[in-house]
């Protein structure tokens, strides 16, 4: 059982996360391709795939509301986290507006999102507004394509429609649902809810990198086997982490009414370093 601080101890102690990743072959490069939210706006529209449970989405709506909030004298903030996103692009600070929010609780293409399935799904998640990046999340039992073969976030476009995709991997892929689980120690999710928090994480991951590179024509560098690494990717886990007293999750940012979050490490492109909150 973990050992709970006193609160004095918890806030001034920073430990590790993880071991330092190895470094990419290079810095991420920009590749000249578009950027989103480069006009200061991006608008996302949300398909709950599957019965996604109401702890779930309130976690990944506020999360989302996070990126836009000031969270008082509360340190470190998600806010500054999606700075450094936004830093890619020299356009102004980038708001994130929910536009469509729509559910298919009874998998109407069933458990495996092939892209041909996913592709159905984007009208429908749009709903017929357009310049929006579709978020699909869905829950635990659904196979998206690519996901769990070395993918833990997906993020991709189909036409010109831009995407991300991210489910609950607990099950089906648990290394995904890192420093959670597989870590040594494993550490305890913030909020207290394994499955919510790694959402998050994993949709963290995926709009650093689709708003960075939409089209794998913008930010990345080549990885092994041609791998692209983006902004997440190519930083893996590293960071630090703070422990909440109250119930020993572990956190590196503040959002929305202070809910504490653990934000993956990101590529800094003013330092050419990963960077995290703490």
């Amino acid at each position: 059982m973990t050992r709970l601080l006193p609160l004095a101890l918890s806030l001034a102690l920073i430990l590790p996360l993880a071991t330092v990743a190895a470094p990419p072959p290079s810095p991420l490069t920009n590749h000249g391709g578009p950027l989103l939210g480069a006009n200061g706006n991006l608008d996302v529209s949300i398909l709950w795939y599957g019965p996604v449970t109401k702890v779930q989405k309130r976690s990944i709506l506020t999360f989302l509301k996070s990126l836009n909030a000031n969270a008082g004298a509360l340190q470190p903030q998600v806010s500054q986290w999606w700075d450094i996103v936004g830093s890619y692009s020299s356009g102004p600070r980038i708001n994130v507006r929910v536009v469509n929010n729509v559910a298919d609780p009874n998998y109407s293409l069933g458990k495996v999102l092939i892209k041909d399935f996913i592709k159905m799904l984007l009208p429908k998640a749009t709903g017929g507004k357009p310049n929006t990046l579709v978020i699909i999340v869905a829950v635990k039992g659904v196979t998206v394509q690519d996901m769990c073969a070395g993918h833990c976030t997906q993020h991709d476009f189909i036409g010109d429609q831009a995407y991300v995709a991210v489910g609950d991997p607990e099950a089906e892929c648990p290394e995904c649902a890192a420093p959670f689980v597989q870590s040594s120690p494993p550490v305890k999710p913030p909020s207290g809810n394994l499955a919510a928090d790694t959402m998050v994480r994993l949709l963290a991951k995926g709009l650093a990198g689709a708003v960075t590179n939409p089209l794998k024509t913008g930010f990345y560098a080549n990885g092994p086997d041609d791998e692209i690494l983006d902004a997440s990717s190519v930083c893996d886990d590293i960071g630090n982490f703070q422990i909440n007293p109250s119930n020993g999750g572990a956190f590196n940012a503040h959002g929305f009414k202070g809910k504490k979050f653990l934000v993956p490490a990101i590529w800094n492109p003013k330092t050419s370093s990963c960077w995290t909150p703490l």
